[in-house]
């Protein structure tokens, strides 16, 4: 099977089950305008992060890279009302297009963007008192994916859902000897994951427009 078979029926899928949507459309459109990477998830992803968020009911999520908003605005879409959002984005172009984006889209009451690195984003919110949260997000250099996670874990309810993308890289994960930065810190956030007694996980290989990668997802099973 190829991309371009991936490709299609990723169309099939989303033609028949996600109504067309201007908003979430100029989002993408916007992002590549900026130029942008195009490294957003698919409208297929993106539904399924908004149904995950919608069966959580999660009334406070914590999303760590936001990029152009268009996962951001997925998310923001399954809160209740009072529900908040806090993404975190370390590039200035990048969270000046988001911000326009989630405008847009209605949600800047919801979603409040952070920029700056994220462990020093993780820092501050630590300091202001910020979680539990009930649903995280981790789609940001996996490089650091291990350190994301343990502060997710630490600032989580019993129930809460983190779900860390991009984890397969094209099927390179298995390659021990892979000197990739991205590869090797999605093995070491993976064994972390593993020894872990507080989460009960699992990860997806996914296909589709975005290639071949998937998503790693787990469920808290303990307070810390």
């Amino acid at each position: 099977m190829s991309r371009e078979t991936w490709t299609a029926v990723d169309r099939y899928f989303s033609d028949l089950l996600l109504p067309n949507d201007p908003i979430l459309d100029a989002a993408l459109q916007d992002n590549a305008a900026a130029g942008l990477p195009s490294i957003d998830v698919a409208p297929n992803q993106g539904k399924l992060l908004n149904l995950l968020a919608t069966i959580q009911g999660a009334r406070t999520i914590l999303e760590i890279g936001t990029l152009g908003g268009y996962s951001t605005i997925w998310l923001a879409r399954a809160l209740p009302e009072g529900g908040r959002l806090i993404t975190l984005e370390s590039n200035p172009k990048h969270a000046e297009v988001a911000r326009k984006n989630i405008e847009r889209a209605g949600l800047d009451h919801v979603v409040e963007i952070r920029l700056g690195q994220a462990l020093d984003s993780l820092a501050q919110l630590d300091a202001e008192g910020h979680g539990p949260f009930d649903l995280f997000f981790i789609d940001a250099d996996k490089q650091s994916n291990s350190e994301y996670f343990q502060w997710a874990l630490n600032h989580s309810r019993k129930g809460s859902l983190i779900i860390t993308d991009n984890v397969v890289r094209n099927g390179n994960v298995v390659d021990e000897s892979s000197t990739d930065p991205s590869v090797e810190g999605v093995r070491r956030f993976t064994e972390l994951v593993a020894a872990e007694p507080r989460v009960s996980a699992t990860a997806l290989q996914t296909v589709g427009s975005k290639g071949y990668d998937g998503f790693a997802i787990a469920v808290v099973t303990e307070e810390k």
